[in-house]
């Protein structure tokens, strides 16, 4: 049984612009309610399945809802009825701890790969380049993975055994070897789901040729729902690589555990019980594990700090041709920033300088220098050039924005933010698995996220020699 949100490509683009909470509140109660009778109508989703292909090889569905907080999940008013029946019958963490910096596309990959950023050198949602003319640090997501991510990960480990991959819009994976059937982030019209999906009068052409033009985080999730309905269903892949993002649009710009942010939850949990159902259409439920996760929490902030105002004002940046350019840049990332220098010769000079001046500064809670936030797990600058030389946090109620001009510190309305230090409590990320090789009514207490992928890697008999933490062998049947 198939079920499309149709509804929610315009239904949530008025919860992005209103400002009423009653209609918010009414916009989750009818979703929950519709929840709950599709899942009587189903039968209880979570539970086995009696039929059973020939095929008894396993499979592994990875599902990451984006920034969502472990906290959320002891909420007895949290809409997730799909997600509550998965962490019943299986196993569940009072929070998994993700690896600095707690940002989606380093943990994505620390994930699947069982080893943090000292390791997969992924320090933001692309790779950072410095521009040769002295100009703003820029992120490109489109890069190749090859040369982005430097680590082993579980579909290349699972394509090198002869099992079968899918991702969909996962992240860090650009022109992977590995991945047989694929949707993406931004969709190649020359891979075959998408294909399949304008066959089947799912989506247009044109529709995904503008996928990230004039559309709403909810309306893309539900076509990277149907992507994975796709996959599972009419292939059956041994690993697939499902991610949902609108959670995390939604609680930037509202914040965590808010009216908005439960409207989301409530619009993936729908995204997760027809991952689930398209695992008993395509009768393999019965060998089936499901990892319901994200990649970090979120914490609400009211002040932005713009350490390039004070780097300005120190002369290190100055306008050229109408746009800042200088040889020392801060990238920001929420709750933490990177520092770089573009002149080798002038770092022993400025390093110290700038350690100092930022240590001063309200609403930092630390700089560390790059041999200091290696024990964060931050690669070391030898190593990668995407290694900052200084790191900075945030303290709670603080984040750090990109903006060279006004005030070095604002205030502004509450929001959502995630890029703190993993030891934070607000950023601890959701654990659950469930289902074929899971033992049922497990309560883990907190677990790291790099020991994902060597659970996932042993229940796929694959191998990870790099991984960095041991399987959770305890939840394993």
């Amino acid at each position: 049984m198939r079920f499309h949100l149709r509804a929610a490509q315009n239904v949530i683009p008025d919860l992005q612009t209103s400002k009423d909470n009653t209609s918010l509140i009414q916009f989750i109660s009818r979703l929950f309610l519709s929840s709950v009778v599709l899942l009587s109508a189903s039968s209880y989703i979570a539970a086995q399945d009696t039929t059973s292909n020939d095929n008894h090889q396993p499979i592994v569905i990875v599902v990451t809802i984006d920034g969502f907080p472990a906290r959320a999940l002891e909420d007895p008013r949290l809409p997730m009825p799909t997600l509550r029946s998965l962490a019943a019958a299986g196993a569940v963490s009072t929070g998994m701890q993700p690896i600095n910096p707690t940002v989606t596309w380093p943990n994505h990959t620390a994930m699947i790969t069982g080893v943090d950023a000292s390791h997969h050198f992924v320090m933001a949602n692309g790779l950072v380049v410095l521009p040769e003319d002295g100009g703003a640090p820029q992120i490109e997501p489109w890069t190749d993975k090859a040369k982005l991510v430097h680590a082993r990960t579980l579909y290349e480990a699972a394509a090198e055994k002869g099992l079968t991959t899918g991702q969909v819009d996962w992240v860090a994976i650009y022109g992977a070897k590995g991945v047989r059937w694929q949707f993406g982030e931004k969709p190649d019209m020359k891979d075959e789901i998408p294909q399949e999906l304008i066959a089947q009068g799912i989506v247009t052409r044109e529709q995904l040729e503008h996928f990230g033009d004039k559309s709403t985080p909810a309306w893309r999730d539900e076509i990277w729902t149907d992507a994975a309905v796709d996959i599972i269903e009419r292939h059956s892949p041994n690993l697939l690589l499902f991610h949902l993002l609108q959670t995390d649009s939604i609680q930037h710009q509202y914040g965590p555990l808010t009216s908005a942010a439960y409207a989301a939850y409530a619009s993936a949990d729908q995204c997760l019980r027809r991952i689930v159902e398209a695992a008993r259409t395509a009768g393999n439920l019965d060998r089936t594990t499901f990892f319901i996760l994200s990649d970090h929490g979120f914490a609400t902030y009211t002040h932005t700090i713009s350490p390039n105002v004070a780097l300005v004002e120190q002369g290190l940046l100055k306008k050229q041709d109408g746009r800042y350019k200088g040889e020392v840049w801060i990238k920001a990332e929420g709750g933490a920033a990177s520092l770089y220098i573009r002149d080798p010769h002038r770092r022993a000079e400025l390093l110290p300088k700038l350690k100092g001046c930022f240590s001063g500064v309200e609403g930092v809670a630390h700089v560390y220098t790059n041999d200091e936030a290696r024990k964060l797990g931050i690669p070391a600058e030898a190593d990668t050039d995407q290694a900052p030389l200084l790191y900075l946090t945030a303290a709670p109620d603080y984040a750090f924005g990109d903006d060279t001009s006004g005030a070095l510190i604002r205030t502004n309305p509450v929001r959502g933010q995630h890029g703190y230090v993993n030891t934070m409590p607000e950023m601890q990320a959701l654990f659950v698995a469930s289902g074929s090789a899971i033992r049922s009514g497990v309560q883990l207490g907190p677990v790291s996220n790099l020991q994902v992928a060597p659970t996932i890697a042993k229940i796929l008999g694959v191998q990870l020699p790099d991984a960095k933490q041991p399987p959770l062998s305890g939840i394993l049947r």
